[in-house]
């Protein structure tokens, strides 16, 4: 029979005081989470929200189909699953999704919070390629071009993008300033609405979390939110092994400047906005918290972590990330020995989002996840074994069998 994959998401690790959290829990706002792709932390915030959903017992606004709110089309409530039996609203949604603001305020109730995070444009656009090569029009152009002139795929793009991307290709969304199209924006050129959009995105986010301060953010979302330092602790997620990141000089740099100029003028933006939250909160205060939510932290990562960094084929099923094509994708392996409840906290730090994903989705509505097979996933075999694995019964019944 389908039995839940994981063990009820209580846990010794650390110790915490029921009664007084369970109070404080009901408190929480509903939370909207723009996960904006390859900008460092994604996957991290969402892995937080996702264990903070589940040991509230929140209901979660899922795509109807797979783990994706049908991108990159604009985001529309039709996008959605049901509201499950016994739901009287959604609490969270934090899977991806190309902003609209009067679509998404449909969904989530008028006092839900909204945030999200951005990154260095020229990291964000080095991940971006890296990851997406083969599956983004205009940079697999480039990449075959650059097979037969033996230069990396990367440089052969930036040398003249113009002549790869075509902005009516659908799929070729995340190819120039992929931050300013998760947002929403027109990303393929500056138009005199931006400082508009822009004023409007400031009002509409309480807070736009900045990946190269990632610890300053995450006291910024605790204060926000009610959250504490166990809620907060985390291990960074959908890593990239270091043979996948190509090193830019800054020749590469000021060209992925000048391509992607949208995103720098959004993330400059909204780091003046973030220093402006973070000196409302007090400077000094924000130290001190960062070092006692990193020192937490590092303790969590020594009882859960026995290694980081592990290659993909030396990862179980149910802690390895997905793989593309072009990007090597690292995971963590869970120390042994652990009680129960420990190892069912640190392997929830340590999911992957597509397994969360489904394991959450079969938890709140009974049923599979829905899914449809990019023609990528139904090219290679082991994509399309490892989506099957993810949606199917199988899935249920071998995670189960890990505790």
């Amino acid at each position: 029979s389908h039995t839940s994959p994981l063990t009820p998401n209580t846990h010794q690790l650390p110790k915490h005081r029921p009664t007084a959290r369970a109070e404080r829990r009901r408190a929480h706002p509903p939370v909207v989470f723009l996960k904006t792709h390859r900008t460092g932390s994604s996957s991290t915030v969402q892995n937080i929200l996702f264990r903070l959903g589940e040991r509230e017992r929140a209901t979660f606004a899922f795509p109807s189909h797979t783990y994706q709110f049908n991108y990159p089309d604009r985001f529309r409530a039709a996008f959605v699953d049901e509201l499950p039996e016994g739901s009287s609203q959604f609490d969270l949604l934090c899977s991806h999704m190309r902003l609209d603001l009067r679509e998404v305020r449909k969904v989530m109730p008028q006092n839900a919070v909204f945030i999200t995070v951005l990154r260095d444009p020229i990291k964000t656009f080095e991940s971006v390629f890296g990851y997406y090569t083969s599956t983004v029009p205009a940079f697999l152009t480039a990449h075959r071009a650059a097979a037969i002139e033996g230069k990396s795929a990367l440089s052969v793009f930036l040398d003249s993008p113009e002549i790869f991307w075509d902005p009516k290709e659908p799929g070729n969304g995340l190819a120039k300033n992929p931050m300013s199209f998760d947002m929403g924006f027109n990303n393929q050129k500056w138009n005199g609405s931006w400082p508009e959009d822009l004023e409007q995105l400031e009002e509409a986010f309480h807070l736009v979390m900045i990946a190269e301060h990632f610890d300053e953010s995450l006291v910024l979302l605790g204060a926000l939110l009610g959250l504490e330092h166990e809620d907060l602790a985390y291990l960074r997620l959908n890593v990239r092994a270091g043979n996948s990141v190509t090193d830019l000089d800054e020749n590469m740099q000021a060209k992925v400047r000048s391509w992607n100029v949208l995103d720098t003028l959004l993330y400059d933006f909204f780091v003046q906005v973030f220093w402006e939250k973070a000196s409302q909160f007090g400077m000094e205060r924000l130290k001190v918290e960062v070092e006692r939510l990193r020192a937490f932290t590092e303790d969590v990562r020594r009882k859960c972590v026995s290694r980081a960094e592990v290659p993909p084929g030396e990862l179980e099923d149910l802690l390895r990330p997905w793989q593309t094509e072009t990007a090597t994708i690292v995971g963590y392996e869970v120390q042994g020995n652990l009680l129960l409840q420990d190892q069912g906290f640190c392997i929830r730090m340590m999911l992957p989002e597509l397994q969360y994903h489904s394991h959450l989705y079969f938890k709140q509505y009974g049923r599979d996840m829905r899914a449809w097979f990019p023609t990528y996933v139904l090219e290679n075999p082991k994509q399309y074994t490892f989506w099957m694995f993810l949606s199917s019964d199988k899935t249920i019944s071998v995670l189960g069998n890990f505790y």
